[in-house]
């Protein structure tokens, strides 16, 4: 028993009731179908125990200030060691949070410069733009300042009588827009668009002017300021209660500009004159991580070569991880989930503690096959330290290395939770499971060779580090775009192709806008299907089987949950305990169809709803859309804001099926899902592509063996990459000696 951790009787979520034990300082990859049960077991179960029971270890008053970990539905875990969960949550989106900061980098650059800069302009927090020492003045240690887009605010065809100012608090009759009409310096009914260069320059940018003729309704003191300086007054400044008050309206009329004191340096230029090899610290800090190791590795310094030594150890960390192409300046809210992953290991390889238990979230998540094989390495530098290592996988290079397999299913949702293999990874490799077999699976290139009629063409391509690149695109094929993470593929499809193709669908992984109240049914727009058939039924209003309207339980207002707000304490949220969790009151849920009621029918799976609504054409059809796509698991009530990216993107797929004569660019839509639903986004992919234009960013092998024609950029990432490496048939990237994707996948594909 001490060398495993050993869970009796899981029971969370989907879950049946399962014993399984993990082998101590091993690597363990738990696999199988999403929805499976792999977090249910060991995020809801395995990390949230080891959190819980190191939180309790504190004292009341910091555990008030520690995330909330409930006890998990299951009989006993033994043997639990502290944890450390590696996920792909963004490491965080404060303006004030960088690459070098959250690193700590940073701070051995502030005392390089501190230290060994030329002239000397203070100590290390001189260096911080975090510290009234050192921060820039204007922006305030941002780089970046508010300002405001001229365009957004006016509208030129209209006058000022008819609203031509559309910036909040000045609508027509508000006595901020009074000051414009009662100025006497415009004719209140000559439309913008109309205005000489004086009249333009007094209504935007003048600055404090005494007024000669104003109407007897200006105020007799008042000066008059343009819109602009007005605006700034009013709403820019710090503590401004109208900012706070109309933050998210005035977030639409602004718009980020460099900082025109730093020049987005963010530090006072006392400080920026301070330099070594004449670059100043922000030189260092914008810099990608490769040009800061080779700029280092060149300084002879004397005294210093300890220190360098140090910040270029923890830089070479970021070539193993693939990620050299960042810059230290590089914002954190501007990381993908990948890139925030990738960070968070490299932090755990200087440490020097053993015996932990390190929990990863699919670490492979947007990485080309050759910076898989970085990270493998790594997490076999983590066991090797006497460490035990749980990954949740489903790529199989990552699968390729564990010491034990655990694997869930055989499928998802309440089809799935039960243990399926327990053993060693040499067992599992003769096992008959879902995944193993996908894993001995042959697969070859598209036989069919496509013959083109037509092309998109994208032409001396060059944001971001592309190299000035000519591609073409086939029109109703499938074109996959691929590459090693930062060569440039975004920069050619997010940016340059979206350019000129502005028409052009894209599908990628980011969150839906909604509001917290937004459920798979409301998206996907069977909800209001629903509420009608229970209001026929029943012979009432559709709005007692809306959750928003006269069906909400009174307590929770229809959410399903309370929050409890604890002022400088975590909020609290508790199920509520009116309605547990259902968000109906008793009225609503007591009409029922078909023997449920609303909150059940909610609570169905898209898959068991399919056979529940079997006589409701228009519902099906687009349920079986999602099923289509793999997510047919989900739950009817589910809230958007639980999904997973992945998820999202095939839930936005599912919309777009049924669609003809459009371009769709996919951004890695193959992100969090086992190699059978692969299988069947494929075949999704080919009927789509028969009269629609496929254009898919991925890394995935079984993907690109599918493509009617591949673009590869490369060969690295950064200003190492932005190459166009190849372009052209499946075939002859196979040959190729430039493409280090074409050498992946041939070594696939002769498995």
């Amino acid at each position: 028993m001490k060398d495993k951790i050993i869970v009796k009787g899981a029971k969370e979520k989907n879950l049946k009731n399962i014993d399984v034990y993990i082998p101590k300082k091993e690597i363990t990859v738990v696999v199988g179908p999403s929805g499976s049960g792999k977090s249910a077991l060991v995020f809801d179960t395995i990390a949230a125990e080891s959190q819980r029971q190191m939180n309790e270890s504190y004292s009341s008053f910091i555990r008030t200030r520690l995330g909330k970990f409930s006890q998990p539905k299951c009989d006993e875990i033994k043997g639990l060691s502290p944890s450390i969960v590696i996920n792909q949550k963004k490491i965080g989106d404060n303006s004030r949070s960088t690459v070098g900061t959250v690193t700590d980098i940073y701070s051995k650059l502030r005392l390089l410069f501190s230290r060994f800069g030329k002239p000397f302009v203070g100590y290390s927090d001189s260096f911080s733009f975090n510290n009234p020492k050192g921060m820039c003045e204007v922006c305030e240690g941002i780089g970046k300042i508010r300002d405001i887009d001229v365009e957004q605010i006016i509208d030129k065809n209209k006058s000022l009588n008819e609203g031509a100012i559309l910036f909040p608090t000045f609508q027509v009759g508000g006595f901020r827009w009074s000051r414009y009409v009662e100025s006497g310096l415009f004719d209140n009914d000559k439309k913008i668009s109309c205005y000489n260069e004086k009249e333009l320059y007094l209504l935007l940018y003048a600055d404090e002017i005494k007024l000669e003729n104003p109407s007897d309704k200006y105020p007799k003191s008042a000066i008059y300021d343009g819109l602009i300086p007005r605006i700034k007054k009013a709403f820019f400044k710090k503590d401004s209660r109208e900012g706070r008050i109309h933050k998210h309206e005035i977030d639409k009329y602004a718009k980020e500009i460099i900082c025109p004191k730093c020049k987005g340096g963010r530090l006072k230029d006392s400080i920026l004159k301070c330099k070594i090899n004449n670059k100043n610290i922000y030189d260092y800090s914008r810099m990608s991580i490769e040009g800061l190791i080779i700029e280092l590795e060149s300084l002879s310094i004397k005294n210093a070569k300890e220190l360098i030594d140090s910040i270029l150890k923890d830089l070479y960390n970021f070539r193993l991880v693939g990620l050299d192409y960042l810059s230290l300046n590089r914002n954190t809210g501007s990381l993908s989930g990948g890139e925030s992953q990738r960070i968070k290991i490299i932090k755990q390889l200087g440490n020097s503690l053993v015996d932990l238990l390190y929990i990863l979230d699919e670490p492979s998540v947007g990485l080309h096959p050759e910076d898989i094989l970085r990270i493998n390495r790594l997490l076999i530098d983590l066991k090797n330290k006497g460490n035990t290592v749980l990954i949740v996988e489903h790529d199989i290079d990552v699968i390729k290395i564990a010491d034990n397999i655990i694997e869930l299913g055989p499928e998802s949702g309440k089809r799935g939770g039960d243990l399926i293999f327990l053993g060693k990874y040499k067992d599992f490799l003769t096992a008959e499971t879902l995944t193993s077999k996908e894993l001995k699976k042959k697969t070859g290139i598209k036989k069919e060779i496509k013959t083109f009629k037509g092309w998109l063409e994208v032409n001396d391509a060059n944001k971001n580090n592309l190299k000035n690149i000519d591609v073409k695109i086939p029109k109703n094929a499938i074109t996959v775009v691929t590459g090693v993470a930062g060569s440039g593929k975004s920069s050619l499809m997010d940016i340059e192709f979206k350019i000129r193709y502005p028409e052009a669908i894209f599908i990628d992984q980011k969150k839906i806008y909604t509001n917290v109240r937004s459920t798979v049914s409301s998206y996907i727009g069977v909800l209001e299907y629903i509420r009608n058939i229970f209001a026929e039924t029943n012979n009432v209003s559709p709005s007692y089987f809306s959750f928003n309207s006269k069906g909400a339980c009174p307590e929770c207002r229809g959410k399903g949950y309370i929050k409890l707000d604890l002022a400088f304490m975590d909020d609290i949220v508790s199920e509520c305990e009116a309605c547990n969790g259902k968000r109906y009151n008793v009225k609503a849920l007591k009409y029922k169809v078909k023997g449920l009621n609303i909150s059940q029918v909610l609570d169905l799976s898209i898959e068991d709803a399919l056979n529940y609504f079997q006589d409701f054409n228009n519902i099906n059809i687009i349920l079986q859309r999602l099923i289509d796509v793999g997510i047919g698991y989900l739950t009817l009530g589910q809230s958007l804001d639980t999904l997973s990216g992945g998820e999202l993107q095939r839930l936005k797929l599912s919309v777009n099926l049924n669609s003809d004569k459009n371009i769709y660019v996919f951004d890695e839509p193959t992100t969090g899902l086992h190699a059978k639903d692969v299988s069947r986004l494929i075949k999704i992919f080919k009927k789509l592509s028969q009269n629609n234009t496929i254009i898919i960013i991925e890394h995935n092998l079984e993907m690109m063996s599918i493509a009617d024609w591949i673009i590869d950029l490369g060969p690295y990432a950064g200003e190492k990459g932005g190459y166009l490496l190849y372009q052209g048939r499946i075939e002859g990237i196979l040959k190729s000696q430039r493409s280090i994707t074409g050498k992946h996948l041939k070594k696939y594909l002769d498995k």
